[in-house]
């Protein structure tokens, strides 16, 4: 199935899950403050329409085919074993778990097997709405009034694995947290999160690896923040990325900040749509992004490249106290790149070009020595390029292996509801220091 496809039905199976209920709930109001599934009932749809909002659907290990709509405000879905509670798409049903309802959670289950998202975090609720429109490729921009974000969102300690297009997906959705996460075998992204400004969102302490893309960001910005996370063994570490396909472009004032990008060179994972392959972090058409404490190594073809894409220049980016060793070439500045981006503590990061076209170092408003620029003389700037690499050939998503067992939410059989209300709370990059090494990120 072609990834447009995959898109066009993307919606439509959020919306035939929601059911019959005016309020998109399923159909049935909800009284009981925690529903247990299966001793209540066999099926996970139920039991979200049996709960009230701000209730608690907990769950108990099984292998749940169905898909579930989570509609209601404040609901928590929770699995009482994160490898044992499985909702499993048998590769024919389109997503997992949508949420549409402000400050409902997902947390400590995994999600597998889907031809579109594992779980999906959105404000796009409208019936009428086409399905293909609510992100990716091949659609009109979101009419971003029309359709406010989801205000309030959370997963923690979820598993997402073998699903076509995204493992956690966060579109028109703010004020929430990704948390303790794994993401494997997507062929488009593990973790994503697109289409909000202000964004007031943080994805932290998780792991993505065999991913066609790690973690990436699309016309997201402002308050959003990747902290501490390792995205190893994908094609393409991290994109921060601006395009027409969504709306609320250039994306813009992310903040990157001690994560480790490694090794981004896995042939054994789902070709890349547009055939990236070696590449830790990349930087297309992103603005006024900070990028520090970064461990980035081990990518074939470049470390951290910038470069315009589709009339939006990568311009105003910090990359500061990062760790850029081992790389094809550790920074590359491509078309459009060099206006306004500073760069700092990258001593001996192999460069393309070779001389940097710096316009001020970072936190210096010393201006550039024109006389750096190899093409300062002709009146522009001079363009790097990543080592080439030829991307081999990927694997169907539906064959990459199945994770090991990934840490547990504590407590999970006896700890209250916590919805996702006053998300993402206080924000402090300067808690996640540079990895020491490819394996290890700190936790918090």
């Amino acid at each position: 199935m072609s990834r447009a496809t995959l898109l066009a039905v993307l919606l439509g199976a959020a919306v035939a899950c929601a059911g019959d209920g005016a309020d998109g709930s399923g159909g049935a109001a909800g009284s009981a403050a925690v529903v247990e599934v299966p001793r209540d009932t066999p099926s996970l749809r139920r039991a979200v329409d049996l709960v009230r909002p701000g209730g608690l659907v907990l769950v108990s290990p099984g292998v749940y085919r169905e898909s579930v709509t989570v509609a209601k405000p404040r609901v928590v879905l929770r699995g009482t074993d994160r490898s044992g509670v499985v909702v499993d798409g048998q590769f024919k049903r389109p997503n997992g778990i949508t949420v549409t309802g402000a400050g409902a959670v997902v947390e400590n289950l995994t999600v597998r097997n889907h031809l579109a998202n594992g779980v999906l975090f959105t404000g796009v609720t409208d019936e009428r709405l086409q399905a293909g429109r609510a992100g990716g490729s091949a659609y009109d921009p979101l009419d971003t009034a029309k359709f406010p974000p989801l205000k309030g969102f959370r997963a923690s300690y979820v598993t997402a694995y073998n699903n076509a297009l995204y493992g956690i997906y966060a579109f028109d959705a703010r004020d929430g947290l990704i948390e303790h996460a794994y993401a494997s075998g997507h062929a488009d992204s593990g973790i994503y999160v697109g289409q909000c400004n202000p964004c007031e969102t943080v994805v932290r302490d998780s792991t993505a690896e065999h991913n066609a893309v790690g973690l990436e960001v699309t016309n997201a910005s402002e308050h959003l923040y990747f902290l501490g996370n390792r995205a190893s063994r994908n094609r393409v570490g991290l994109t921060l990325n601006s395009n027409d396909l969504e709306a609320l472009g250039p994306q813009h004032a992310v903040v990157v900040a001690g994560n480790a990008l490694t090794g981004n060179n896995d042939d054994q994972s789902p070709e890349q749509a547009d055939g990236g392959f070696g590449i830790g972090l990349g930087v297309g058409g992103g603005r006024a992004n900070v990028i520090e404490r970064n461990l980035i190594s081990g990518n074939r073809a470049a470390g951290i490249l910038l470069s315009d894409v589709q009339g939006y220049p990568a311009r105003d980016n910090s990359v500061r106290a990062n760790r850029v060793t081992g790389n094809g070439t550790d920074l590359v500045l491509g078309t459009g790149a060099p206006a306004g981006n500073c760069f700092s503590d990258d001593r001996g990061a192999t460069t393309s070009p070779v001389r940097l076209p710096r316009a001020v170092r970072c936190g210096s408003q010393a201006p550039a020595d024109r006389a750096e620029d190899p093409a300062a003389d002709l009146g522009r700037p001079a363009l790097g390029r990543a080592r080439p690499v030829q991307a081999p050939p990927g694997i169907s998503f539906q064959d990459v292996p199945a994770p090991p067992r990934q840490p547990e939410l504590p407590h999970a059989s006896s700890a209250p509801a916590r919805p996702a209300v006053g998300l993402p709370g206080r924000v402090d990059p300067a808690a996640f220091p540079l990895p020491a090494r490819a394996g290890a990120v700190p936790r918090h």
